[in-house]
């Protein structure tokens, strides 16, 4: 069997924990950030544990993460 490829896109975007969850950041920060509160901005700075549904599609799409 040859090597499944790891899709590099989604490599970049996610880490595992040492439990092997999922970690991901949120969205919404890189501009148009005037608009935005300084609260909303402050709550976008934190990742965020991938939720059970995603997180099965992603295993398959990073095998060696």
């Amino acid at each position: 069997m040859p090597k499944i490829k790891t899709k590099k896109a989604a490599a970049k975007r996610f880490k595992v924990t040492g439990t092997g969850k999922l970690v991901r950041n949120k969205a919404n920060k890189s501009h148009i950030l005037t608009k935005k509160t300084t609260k909303r901005k402050r709550n976008l700075r934190k990742d965020i544990v991938t939720d059970a549904s995603n997180a099965k599609v992603m295993k398959k799409i990073l095998p060696y993460l």
